[in-house]
């Protein structure tokens, strides 16, 4: 495997963890990428453009990273409550009076954020275009009766997530999420990474396609626990229907999916990107630029909701926006937040690591959480540190 880019010296663990993923992991085409003390550390990638294609994965190469854009988008509603905008202990229903109903009430934005609004599904699915026309996918969570007290439990909000953020925004802004980060995040810190894809960088943007491991990766022989096959396999389940709340699933490789604005899955961009805006969460980058505060960098951080996710069926960590470190999503270290995407890609901040990492591949494996291929990179890294 021919790999690009360049390793700092003593981060040289994370490209053979790189090359690893290619040679025995099956990833077909990927870039990661480090950030440390604002400064980058690590910049490889690989591979082809196409997940089942021959054009080679160049530098500036972007792909689809499905759910770790929820980690780039919650930096909104966080920017907004750092300028006082946006109150985080303040009923949604402040913002949006539609969403007042359906038992839904008290639902606090924080409650939103951390995955604890009650409506990680719909009674009926949305189509694609519903999903991404900017006022269907709105009305349906507002009008949703609510599976659980919000506030009470947690279950991740996997495609709904969108609809409640994009719409919270608007209501308190009059902006959109894609527009506030490219306007006031993207922009200033150079990042290529957006929540509503232009179509000037249409042709940068590689297909992704679901891969299966190859045996020789030894990873067969892992089984989920049966309560969590069994989630996954029940059309009636908590679990299906949560991913299901856009029914077909979507195309990702259509330019009108790239297009749209959905915050909770369609976020487009590169490794470098992530890298950089999760190392500007946390600190200054390389030409003085940041995002948060010190005291915002904290929050990103603090725990909101742990325990039985009634989604995901294992035990998660949430804080307002972001996954935490844990057992179901390891990142590098308990003071970790970041968001991993269904398949593989994953992106975080290490604050008392002075890290930020990103990860992006083509190579869509059937995993949720802790994809091996990164989590694989996480070690290496963590070894270099050590």
């Amino acid at each position: 495997m021919n790999i690009q880019g360049v390793v700092t010296e003593g981060y040289e663990p994370v490209r053979d963890a790189f090359e690893r993923n290619f040679e025995v992991l099956g990833d077909r085409g990927a870039a990661v990428a480090v950030y440390r003390d604002g400064h980058k550390v690590v910049d490889l990638w690989a591979g082809t453009k196409d997940a089942n294609g021959t054009e080679p994965w160049t530098e500036d190469t972007a792909q689809i990273v499905r759910s770790a854009t929820k980690g780039v988008a919650a930096a909104v509603p966080l920017l907004l409550h750092q300028r006082g905008l946006l109150d985080l202990d303040a009923p949604v229903g402040t913002y949006w009076p539609e969403f007042k109903a359906g038992g839904k009430e008290r639902t606090l934005v924080r409650h939103l954020l951390a995955h604890q609004a009650g409506v990680p599904a719909l009674d009926r699915g949305l189509t694609t275009a519903q999903a991404a026309d900017g006022v269907s996918g709105a009305r349906a969570v507002a009008a949703q009766q609510a599976f659980w007290e919000p506030g009470t439990a947690h279950g991740y909000h996997a495609q709904t997530f969108s609809w409640l953020l994009s719409e919270l925004v608007l209501r308190a802004t009059g902006r959109t999420v894609g527009g506030i980060l490219a306007e006031e995040i993207a922009e200033p810190l150079g990042l290529d990474f957006w929540i509503g894809l232009p179509e000037r960088e249409a042709h940068r943007v590689g297909r992704v396609a679901p891969v299966e491991p190859p045996e020789s990766a030894g990873l067969l022989k892992t089984r989920p626990r049966r309560n969590v096959s069994e989630a996954y396999a029940d059309p009636d389940s908590l679990t299906r229907r949560a991913f299901a709340a856009i029914d077909p699933l979507p195309d990702e490789n259509d330019p009108a999916y790239q297009a749209a604005e959905l915050p909770g899955s369609a976020g487009i961009g590169t490794a470098r990107a992530l890298a950089r805006f999760y190392a500007a969460t946390i600190g200054v980058v390389e030409d003085g630029a940041r995002i948060f505060t010190p005291a915002t960098t904290a929050l990103a951080g603090t725990e909101l909701t742990a325990g039985p996710d009634r989604v995901l069926v294992v035990n998660t960590r949430f804080g307002p926006g972001y996954m935490l470190h844990g057992a179901a999503s390891p990142l590098l270290s308990p003071a970790s937040f970041g968001h991993p995407g269904r398949g593989g890609s994953l992106a975080f901040a290490d604050p008392e690591a002075g890290i930020g990492f990103g990860y992006v591949t083509n190579a869509h494996a059937k995993s949720v959480t802790a994809d091996p291929r990164a989590q694989a990179l996480v070690r290496a890294l963590r070894s270099s540190l050590s």
